[in-house]
Parts: C-alpha cells; structure tokens; sequence
C-alpha cells in the first residue's frame, strides 16, 4: 500500500565521519569502464546548448560549443532555427543581435537572417525536446549524424515539473561525465542533501552481458531526521550524459539528466565545459498538481539546489583534470 506521507524518520543518525567508507567498493577499474563504454556509444554529433524556456522572441539563445559560436531561435513559423554565431559579412557577435518577427538582424549592418542559407550563413540542424534546446554539429562531433538527439524517457510534460541548473567547470565532458558514473562519493562529499547511501547494483569492470547501471538506495535530507528514501539508477546513454532515474519511491519516474557540452579553452588554454543538467520530476499525489501550478517559484529554488550539488562536484571534475592532464591521477 502507498505510504500517505513520503518523509522517513531517521532513528539513528549516523554521523559523518562514521558512515560506512565507500572507497574499496569505487574501484577505480568499475568507473572507468563506464565511462569508456558511455564515449564509445552515439550522440549523432548533438550538444545541448541550454533549456527551453530560455528561448525569447526578442534575442537568440546563444552558446560556445568546442569553440564554434552558435545562436538558436524561433522562425517566424515557430520552428527552431540554429546556425553559426559570426555574421558571415564581417564578423559581428549575432549573440548580441535582435529577433524580429523570427528575422534574426545583424546589430552591425542590418543583415537579415530568417533561417536559410543566405550570404554565406547555413543554418545547423536544431532540436527541442520540450526541456532543452540542442544543435548538431558535424564537423566537430565528426560521427555518423543522427536525425535526433538521444533523449531518455521523461515523465509526461504535462504531468512534470521541470528546472535546468547550467554551470561551467574548467574540465572536458569525460570528467563530468565520470563524476556522475561515481555514485559512491554521494553521502560524503554531499552530506547535506544525501545519507544512508548504499549502491546496491553496479555494472562490472568490462564483461559483457550484465546492465550497465548503477544503482543507489539512497535518502535524501529534507530537515533534521527527516529524509525521503528513493532508488535510483544512473545509466549513460550517449558520451556526454548521464540519466539519474527514480525507480523506487517518492517521484518514482522522475528523471535529472546531466549533459556535458564542450565549451573550448579558456584565455590560458584549459578546456571547459558546461553542464546543464535538466530536473524533470513527477509524482502521481494530489499535492503535486499544486507544486506545478507554483513552478515559477519552485524552479529557483530547484536550480540553487542543483547549483550547490554542483558547487562540490565541478570542483571534483576539475580536479580530476588537473590530475589526468598532469599525468598524475591514481585511477
């Protein structure tokens, strides 16, 4: 029988420095190969570039992918238009440039782009799954294109509440990406969202046959002894995503999705990526048909919650580049 209420009271709280270590059960060789299995699969040379919501009428939504400047908008028709971010006439930034009508203007010159090929601009295959907005570029994935991005399932639209926290890291998207593929560091390096985490399931270090999945029983803090307990299941489904389903217990079928998109080096020649990661939950309570109304007010509050998981485990992505990039990391 569904429980009424979702929170767990702890009887005994363990404290932090007495919590079971986890270090022998992350073998280095596990994560590894999980992440070498994620690179090997297909993204058809798609990227995220960022979340729906923030495409606006009157400016293109625009972002640096592995150094190629790239702006998306909406057409007049309401279609999506994607293409190069450097006016094809003498260079101009079309990141700062007006939309009008679906005609995105040249802020330099006045050139006028409604989404075709026209003065040496060519549009780039776009799409929009409802959350975020992604763009295929080719030449720099260098893969066998797909008509589509690979989107896991989600919770029905109509039925979810959504947020997208997006942040920067000096790092490539491996390491973002071998982050989410370690879910042992979860209660101790965020003991303030996550307790009693055991991973219950993980793929093996190489041979064929078993689910490529980890998964986590896990509770996560709301107040003092309060927690709600989940199980979740953390699967790589393209090179740079990793897909955290709840499986088991309250929002069960929610999913958050953690894309890593190249951005290029920085002024000093470090590589940096950002992650946008994509919070689409769901629950089948009464009370959750209030949540949805209440999403302009729930959203920041989700994306802070995000942005403090992510505080921590950029600074771990980071530093595993530094590591790899020196010749120094251990794994």
């Amino acid at each position: 029988m569904r429980r009424h209420i979702p929170l767990s009271l702890r009887r005994r709280p363990v404290p932090w420095d007495r919590q079971r270590p986890t270090w022998r059960d992350a073998k280095p060789a596990v994560i590894a190969q999980a992440l070498k299995r994620a690179q090997a699969r297909p993204s058809g040379n798609w990227y995220v570039v960022g979340a729906t919501r923030d495409l606006r009428a009157d400016r293109p939504l625009a972002r640096t992918v592995a150094g190629q400047e790239v702006v998306v908008w909406r057409g007049a028709d309401g279609r999506l238009v994607a293409g190069p971010g450097i006016c094809p006439h003498l260079g101009a930034p079309l990141r700062d440039s007006p939309v009008r009508c679906g005609t995105l203007v040249c802020h330099w010159h006045g050139l006028a782009l409604e989404g075709g090929p026209y003065a040496g601009w060519r549009p780039l295959p776009a799409h929009d799954d409802g959350v975020l907005v992604w763009v295929r570029l080719d030449e720099v994935g260098g893969e066998l294109p797909l008509d589509a991005p690979v989107v896991p399932v989600r919770p029905a639209p109509e039925r979810a509440l959504t947020a997208v926290y997006v942040g920067t890291g000096i790092c490539e998207p491996e390491d973002v990406v071998a982050n989410r593929l370690d879910p042992w560091h979860g209660a101790w390096f965020h003991p303030y969202s996550f307790v009693d985490l055991a991973v219950v399931g993980s793929p093996d270090d190489g041979e064929e046959g078993g689910e490529d999945a980890f998964t986590v029983d896990v509770s996560f803090k709301v107040a003092g002894r309060l927690v709600v307990p989940v199980r979740a299941v953390f699967t790589a489904p393209e090179p740079r995503t990793v897909v955290m389903h709840i499986t088991r217990g309250e929002g069960e079928g929610s999913v958050v999705e953690t894309h890593a998109t190249p951005l290029g080096p920085d002024a000093h020649g470090r590589p940096r990526t950002a992650v946008v990661e994509a919070v689409v939950a769901a629950s089948d309570r009464r009370g959750f048909a209030a949540a949805r109304r209440a999403a302009p007010l729930l959203r920041p509050l989700m994306r802070a919650a995000a942005g403090r998981l992510w505080r921590d485990d950029l600074a771990y992505a980071e530093r595993r580049w530094e590591l790899m990039s020196t010749g120094r990391y251990p794994g």
